[in-house]
């Protein structure tokens, strides 16, 4: 069934993109909410060189997979700060008990 690598790489994205989706429909806590946006990036890159080698320009698609990984990185550990300083003023990562907050 999965003979080329090819359509193993596509299984590996439509798996990341499907746990990334989950865990961003189920969860409430907000540091949950980043890992699974995370997961789903990862799958958004893994689907960029995948793009890249079927076309037969992998150099830049890898070059492009890096920067968006390390742009990534970045949104990651600012959103974590986020968290952090809405668990110390709030007191919950409840995303329900947090947009209850403008009422």
């Amino acid at each position: 069934m999965f003979d080329s690598p090819l359509s193993i790489a596509l299984v590996g994205v439509l798996g990341l993109f499907g746990v990334g989706l989950y865990g961003l429909l189920l969860t409430r806590n907000l540091i949950k909410v980043v890992v699974a946006l995370q997961i789903l990036v990862k799958g958004a890159v893994l689907a960029l060189v995948v793009a890249g080698n079927v076309s037969g320009k992998l150099q830049i698609s890898q070059s492009l997979a890096i920067t968006v990984i390390v742009a990534d990185t970045i949104v990651a550990v600012v959103a974590l700060a986020l968290v952090m300083q809405v668990k110390q003023r709030v007191g919950t990562l409840d995303v329900r008990a947090l947009s209850e907050l403008r009422k």
